[in-house]
């Protein structure tokens, strides 16, 4: 629909991502399991497992005590994250507040001027990914910082076209997502058919 920097050319402003987001890295309180709690009271706790999709992240597994909140970093709803180590550059869209540890970077941007889909799906291209790769490569684990990611060229169209691709992606999710459903209860039903054929044998 637009493009991709340096391999098909549309005619859209390319920024660096530090020019459009803060980037920043999260911080873990140590040891860690001095601070994870059972209180429903307590943070959040993001990990790369609590994603539910490709897509966002609206739950977490485990919760820390806030005194836990000045040595880690805390991020909010509507924020982006991105993986930055091990199974590195996930982009996800947060739909909770909580704190991250250091294989997570939070990007912050001016919602008049990007939109959160929008800049999820950019970041989740392969061509994103492979870029990723090659500025992880080096390192012993592959691991991305937040100096080198500020570099990432990326595709800035006006905010309006970026709302008609959001509008276009979040039908798609809809329509995926009541595929799965329907795929689901079929194989339910082939599951219940064949063993109602077992018992009548």
């Amino acid at each position: 629909m637009f493009g991709y920097p340096g391999r098909v050319d549309k005619g859209y402003p390319v920024r660096r991502l530090g020019d459009v987001c803060t980037v920043e890295r999260g911080g873990s309180p140590r040891p860690i399991a001095n601070y994870t709690t059972n209180d429903p009271h307590g943070l959040n706790w993001i990990k790369i497992g609590d994603a539910d999709t490709d897509r966002y992240i609206t739950h977490t597994a485990e919760k820390i005590k806030p005194e836990g909140l000045s040595k880690t970093r805390q991020v909010y709803a509507g924020d982006l994250l991105l993986s930055n180590s091990m199974s590195f550059g996930r982009p996800y869209i947060l739909k909770i507040d909580g704190c991250i540890h250091d294989g997570w970077l939070v990007l912050h941007f001016d919602k008049s001027e990007m939109d959160a889909i929008y800049l999820q799906t950019f970041l989740s291209l392969p061509d994103t990914f492979s870029a990723f790769s090659k500025m992880a490569e080096g390192a012993v684990v592959n691991n991305l910082n937040s100096a080198v990611v500020k570099e990432l060229p990326v595709l800035v169209p006006s905010i309006n076209e970026q709302k008609q691709y959001r509008e276009i992606a979040e039908q798609s999710d809809k329509s995926k997502f009541v595929l799965s459903y329907i795929n689901r209860n079929i194989k339910e039903l082939i599951q219940c058919l064949q063993k109602k054929t077992q018992q009548s044998r």
